[in-house]
């Protein structure tokens, strides 16, 4: 193989910053961490930036439910394996979550998404089930990315209730720290499957960023200067800064009224550091720049105790729920956490869960009207 001049990712990460010049994130901005301490805990951190209310619920859903891709006629189908704690979107579709294994997986907006026209005959599934369909039926990254590789189907997008064509990336993770990046590239999957991949935000594609990230890596921004904006480069290097320099030792500490149980609060809330570091103030409004979004929550999900702590930007509303008090067993009901309408919780909030009716899952074709 023919060895790089040194200047070439240089190069190559300018070309990245140029490039993202011209990519404004749109309406809607993320960020996703993962945080790997000393003792193995594995905690992954997520904000949701976004230029409205996203009427997110969160929702308990067992094992043995029957699920469509919501694809149409060649839709793909399956019946779910495993139970999974979810946030959503407008609740017409799943945006993360964390199943029973602690496989998490999140959704962030990348507006270059392209997921192609399928062929004639091949199956389909709706972004509105995509992250649902790795929580139902995977317990590794590895197990994922070996099925999702061989394309089985193919991922069509959705128009929101904003009006605009769902694009999105997707990145997982588990308790072993492992972790991958999903994109659709000019009707091609994309994926970036390794532990080093520990940030995520949105544009430009993932191989960009990455190039961003030397450039200021071999131009000492890491130790010298940061980049402060608000566009997604920005907020990757910076998250992968803050996300190097917190401390690598979980601590585990005991709650009061929860005997005998060990958790990791102080890890988790490390890490919700680095997500409130690098969100953006609520009801910014920056001239000439209609992209920039608020961040309205956070999550901190803790893969290795099955842990999931919500963050409100919005209310004030801290709270956590532990999968290993839920009920996923096949036919038992499932549950829904009121979030829509400014509604306040504190602590573990297993109890404040109340039985509903699934939501209906976003299908190709249909346009739908944000939740009440």
């Amino acid at each position: 193989m023919q060895k790089q001049h040194a200047s070439f990712p240089l190069l190559i990460a300018l070309i990245g910053i140029i490039t993202a010049s011209f990519y404004p994130d749109m309406a809607s901005a993320c960020t996703r961490v993962l945080f790997i301490a000393k003792d193995g805990t594995v905690i992954t951190g997520r904000s949701m930036d976004w230029g409205e209310d996203l009427k997110s619920n969160m929702w308990v859903l067992p094992r043995g439910m029957k699920r469509d891709g919501m694809g149409g006629t060649n839709s793909v189908s399956w019946e779910s394996k495993y139970g999974s704690l979810i946030v959503t979107g407008y609740d017409i579709g799943t945006s993360e979550g964390m199943n029973e294994k602690g496989l998490v997986v999140n959704v962030l907006a990348l507006v270059e998404s392209d997921y192609g026209k399928p062929l004639e005959g091949t199956k389909v599934i709706c972004l509105s089930t995509w992250a649902q369909y790795i929580l139902d039926n995977h317990t590794t990254v590895a197990e994922a990315v070996a099925d999702l590789r061989k394309e089985n189907f193919q991922v069509q997008t959705v128009v929101l209730p904003t009006g605009r064509p769902a694009n999105m990336h997707l990145a997982m993770s588990d308790p072993s720290g492992d972790s991958a990046v999903f994109e659709y590239v000019m009707g091609k999957l994309i994926i970036h499957h390794g532990k080093e991949y520990k940030v995520m935000t949105n544009s430009p594609i993932y191989d960009k960023q990455l190039a961003i990230m030397e450039y200021w890596k071999d131009a000492g921004g890491l130790t010298k200067s940061l980049p402060g904006t608000s566009r997604a480069a920005d907020r990757f290097v910076r998250a992968t800064y803050l996300l190097e320099a917190i401390p690598t030792e979980a601590k585990p500490q005991y709650i009061t009224g929860v005997p005998g149980r060990k958790f990791y609060f102080q890890a988790m809330m490390s890490v919700l550091s680095v997500m409130r570091s690098v969100g953006t103030p609520l009801g910014i409004d920056v001239d000439n720049q209609p992209w920039v979004s608020s961040t309205i929550w956070r999550t901190i999900s803790d893969n290795t105790n099955r842990i999931v702590l919500f963050d409100s930007a919005t209310t004030p509303a801290t709270f956590w729920v532990r999968l290993d008090d839920l009920d996923l067993k096949p036919g038992a009901p499932v549950k829904k956490l009121e979030l829509v309408g400014g509604k306040a919780y504190a602590g573990n909030v297993v109890d404040k869960f109340i039985e509903a009716k699934l939501f209906n899952f976003a299908s190709l074709g249909e346009k739908y009207e944000a939740a009440k």
